[in-house]
């Protein structure tokens, strides 16, 4: 730590972090508790009635100076449209769930995503290419992630043993992901490689509140772009988890907490002496919000 000297007296003066340059991604780092997600949520889709259509992941993670490494995945949500050919992600859903991780995890940033193939084809097709050339020009770098998924491999003798038949594909039993990177301006993508190393799946806290994040999430992602300082937790519930959002009011210390379980919701109104249930009956989110501080207001 550099010292400032001033008439005889020194003072600490913190040195300007130094900003590196991003070079073009030579690997992508999976924290393996998200290798494990992709291909246990793969295989549970494969084994679903949608099982022959295209499903895919939003990656969330850190762009270091030539490596993006992944540490949250987001799924495509069951209101995706998809058939054997594409698949379009459940935006409003995709963009309220990772408002929620990336609320404890700032740092997070979207690198990429991940889709299947029903076939054999192993590589982005034509049609990804017009859409993913479009996006990668406003990411970090100027560069994306990307996986393909498929079920085309033929398993090694040693079962639940993942294997990488070469440096940019995984394999795991009939299921392989093989990943690419494309810069703006590419004509094609490359073969990206791929490494595991140990770290979490920041997003598989969602997936015991996914119906409830669907139900609500584009109410909810609205409501928290009016309203500041809105935060959403997973809690336990009356007979499974719940997610719930708080909202300030005022300077006064309380606050409206709302708790989405199953198809329930309810409305507690938080004070420095204990919570209160509201007397509501509301289940779009937003208008009992907007309810509670209207009567707030009024008192």
């Amino acid at each position: 730590m550099a010292l400032a000297l001033r008439r005889g007296t020194a003072t600490r003066v913190k040195p300007r972090p130094v900003s590196v340059p991003l070079a073009p991604l030579q690997r992508v780092v999976l924290g393996d508790e998200v290798s494990r997600v992709l291909f246990s949520e793969y295989l549970a889709h494969q084994m679903s009635d949608r099982g022959g259509e295209e499903t895919g992941w939003v990656l969330l993670g850190l762009r270091r100076v030539d490596e993006a490494i992944v540490l949250a995945t987001i799924p495509a949500g069951a209101g995706r449209v998809a058939d054997q050919g594409h698949v379009k992600f459940d935006s409003a859903v995709q963009a309220f769930a990772s408002r929620v991780v990336r609320q404890r995890h700032k740092q997070l940033t979207m690198l990429g995503v991940v889709h299947t193939h029903p076939g054999s084809l192993r590589h982005p097709s034509s049609g990804d290419y017009r859409g993913d050339i479009r996006w990668v020009a406003n990411q970090k770098g100027q560069e994306g992630v990307f996986g393909i998924g498929t079920a085309d491999a033929n398993p090694e003798l040693n079962p639940g043993i993942s294997w990488k038949p070469s440096a940019n594909v995984q394999c795991l039993g009939e299921l392989c992901l093989s990943w690419y990177v494309l810069g703006k301006g590419d004509r094609t993508y490359r073969p990206l490689p791929v490494e595991l190393s140990i770290g979490p799946d920041l997003g598989s806290c969602l997936r015991p509140v996914w119906k409830e994040i669907e139900l609500h999430a584009t109410r909810l992602d609205q409501l928290a772009r009016v309203v500041g300082h809105v935060t959403f937790e997973i809690v336990p519930g009356q007979q499974q988890p719940a997610l719930t959002m708080t909202v300030p009011i005022g300077e006064d210390d309380r606050e409206i907490r709302v708790e989405m379980e199953g198809k329930a919701v309810r409305y507690r109104l938080l004070t420095p002496d204990g919570p209160l249930a509201a007397d509501l009956h509301e289940d779009r989110v937003d208008v009992g919000v907007f309810l509670m501080l209207s009567e707030l207001a009024a008192r």
